[in-house]
């Protein structure tokens, strides 16, 4: 396992942001655990969280105009990523994001930021089912803008018509979409820490027993 994945990993157990218990997601399936991005704000770890997405960033060569978080909790992962990406390569890296409401005073509209004829990463938490992403892709595309791949900080490797949700968005969308680290690993990284029971259920889980 890569650094960049144990210290995420370990940023998570920290900051509690994995849950186990029984949960609904946005999807509508259920699941027995959770991963809640908000736990790294609540605990003060944007910084380290923003850090890995941006050396996943780096190390991907990924080439793009602005930055795009989707309401709400995109939002500040996208702020504090252009934080640190622009202060790591010395180049200012705009961001830009949707309100859930138009605004209909000052500037008016729905959408912080530019996005015309950009070339658009859209940054978000966790990737399930695609729908937040499918979403984003709809906002970028209506704003005259091109999306050229998705980074998330958790993959949780869900399946979508016998393929990883990953591997749909890409046949749908052409879209890539990159993670700090994937469930899989995180099966691994919690047995190597002795935590076995937890490491059954997410294992059992993924194989739908």
């Amino acid at each position: 396992m890569l650094k960049n994945e144990t210290l995420f990993f370990e940023l998570a157990l920290k900051s509690d942001a994995l849950l186990l218990g029984d949960f609904i997601l946005k999807s509508g399936k259920k699941s027995p655990y959770f991963f809640n991005v908000g736990s790294f704000f609540n605990q003060g770890f944007l910084a380290e969280l923003s850090n890995l997405y941006t050396e996943e960033i780096i190390s991907s060569k990924l080439e793009f105009d602005v930055i795009f978080g989707p309401a709400y909790k995109g939002i500040p992962l996208a702020a504090a990523i252009s934080a640190s990406l622009s202060t790591k390569i010395s180049k200012p890296i705009p961001f830009a994001f949707n309100r859930k409401e138009a605004k209909v005073h000052g500037e008016g509209g729905s959408i912080v930021g530019e996005l015309k004829d950009k070339k658009v990463l859209v940054v978000d938490d966790v990737l399930t089912a695609g729908t937040a992403l499918k979403q984003s892709l709809e906002i970028i595309s209506q704003e005259g803008g091109s999306a050229i791949g998705c980074l998330v900080a958790l993959d949780r490797e869900e399946i979508l018509d016998d393929l990883l949700a990953r591997d749909k968005i890409f046949q749908d969308f052409n879209i890539s979409v990159a993670s700090i680290a994937k469930i899989s690993q995180l099966i691994e990284f919690l047995e190597d820490c002795e935590r076995q029971d937890e490491a059954k259920i997410i294992k059992n889980y993924l194989l739908g027993t």
